[in-house]
């Protein structure tokens, strides 16, 4: 009797809502590794797809935003543990998706649960950072906090297939927006696998949408949508940045621009380095609220 067994191919779905449908349209393209081999069949989300996952991103915001600082920095922390206990998948999808070796797709995916850690523990700290109170002539406290903005599409770097999904969609959520990620075009299944992990870390279903597919396709209608609030255009080219761009201005989005460095490229950035906390203010805004103190006593206090 032989041994052998066919192959189980894995089927990569979409992440919308905390569920992995197909694409609404059917469609799916071929994903293959530097070497032009075939790895898997990836959805091609369509028009709809977005949509979609625009509304699911609005439902799960109140929540998600509404949620302490705190509890959002235990279901990231939890995250990065649940990364960690599939790092072997992610080696070798990373080491495919990239063309590395896997000693160094390795350390990518090391650098990556490291982020997600570090994101997680900014939570409850970046308030204290951008907020506070503000000195002001009269009997009142003037307090300025930040709050998130609201449903953030993220265009995902292409080239960097993890390292950098992972720096620009932990941030985000970090500070309480919700988002609708389109992952690399043609490095597509390291987000796909996220996705897997995102449904099995306590984080609420919409919080982070995944799709796949066309960037321009799908980036377009997430730009000109009423109901998002922010885009950041880290995976587009000048050439689409500029079109997002204007699109975006409909509804006066906030927008994040990809860097000029290599205005003909998508990863100008070194996702290897030091983060900063620019991208955890970009889709914050600050709310200020100003409180009497009760009126002023003879001796010039208000107590």
């Amino acid at each position: 009797m032989s041994d052998g067994r066919l192959s189980v191919f894995k089927t990569y779905k979409l992440y919308v809502g905390g569920k992995f449908p197909r694409s609404e349209s059917g469609r799916v393209y071929e994903v293959t590794d530097s070497k032009g081999r075939w790895l898997a069949n990836a959805p091609q989300s369509s028009r709809k797809d977005a949509r979609d996952a625009v509304v699911a991103a609005r439902k799960a915001f109140g929540g998600w935003s509404g949620a302490t600082a705190y509890n959002r920095g235990q279901i990231l922390y939890r995250v990065a543990e649940m990364l960690e206990g599939r790092r072997e998948q992610f080696v070798r999808e990373v080491a495919d998706a990239e063309g590395l070796s896997k000693s160094k797709a390795a350390a990518v995916v090391d650098a990556a649960v490291d982020r997600w850690v570090w994101y997680a523990g900014w939570t409850d700290k970046i308030g204290q950072v951008v907020g506070g109170a503000n000195p002001v002539a009269g009997p009142f406290l003037n307090l300025s906090t930040p709050e998130p903005t609201g449903v953030v599409a993220v265009l995902a770097p292409q080239e960097s297939s993890f390292l950098g999904l992972v720096s620009v969609v932990a941030p985000v959520i970090a500070t309480g927006n919700t988002a609708v990620v389109i992952a690399s075009a043609d490095a597509p299944l390291p987000a796909l696998s996220l996705g897997e992990v995102l449904a099995t870390s306590d984080l609420p279903g919409g919080v982070v949408n995944i799709l796949s597919g066309a960037t321009a396709e799908l980036a377009l209608p997430l730009a000109s949508h009423q109901d998002v609030n922010a885009i950041d255009l880290t995976g587009a080219d000048a050439g689409l940045a500029k079109e997002l761009e204007v699109a975006a201005a409909d509804n006066l989005k906030r927008v994040l621009r990809p860097s000029a460095a290599r205005p003909q490229a998508v990863d100008a950035a070194d996702w290897s380095a030091d983060p900063g906390t620019h991208r955890l203010t970009a889709f914050l805004e600050t709310k200020t609220v100003w409180h009497p103190t009760g009126a002023l006593g003879a001796s010039g206090s208000s107590y």
